[in-house]
C-alpha cells in the first residue's frame, strides 16, 4: 500500500465528499520512521524532492544537549537510555527519540 500523506480522503469543508479515482501521487509519498538507536553512528542519506538529501540517522552516539541545572550546552556522548514517557520497550531497546530521558557523560 505505501505510506501516504494525502489530503483526498478528507471531506470538503462543505461536508461533501472528495472524489478518491486519482491514483497516489509521488509528492504525497510518506516514509517509514527510522527510530533511531543507541551505538556507533551510522547515518544514511536520503534522496528528497528536488534532488535535495536528507540524512537519517540509524544509530548515534553523541549529541547536542542542554543541561538545564549547570545552564550548559554541550555535544556529548550518550551513555544509556533510562526513561521514555511513551513505552517500556523504547528504553529496552536503547531507543533514541525526541522527549527521552537519558543519561549523558559529563564533562
Amino acid at each position: 500500500m505505501g505510506i501516504g500523506r494525502d489530503s483526498r480522503h478528507k471531506h470538503y469543508k462543505t461536508g461533501g465528499r472528495s472524489k478518491t479515482s486519482i491514483k497516489k501521487r509521488k509528492y504525497e509519498m510518506g516514509r517509514p520512521a527510522t527510530l533511531c538507536k543507541l551505538g556507533a553512528k551510522r547515518v544514511r542519506p536520503v534522496r528528497c524532492r528536488g534532488g535535495n538529501m536528507k540524512y537519517r540517522a540509524l544509530r548515534l552516539d553523541s549529541g547536542n544537549y542542554a543541561w538545564g541545572s549547570e545552564n550548559v550546552t554541550k555535544k556529548v556522548r550518550i551513555l544509556d537510555v533510562v526513561y521514555n514517557a511513551s513505552s517500556n520497550e523504547l528504553v529496552r531497546t536503547k531507543t533514541l527519540l525526541k522527549n527521552t530521558i537519558i543519561q549523558i557523560d559529563a564533562q
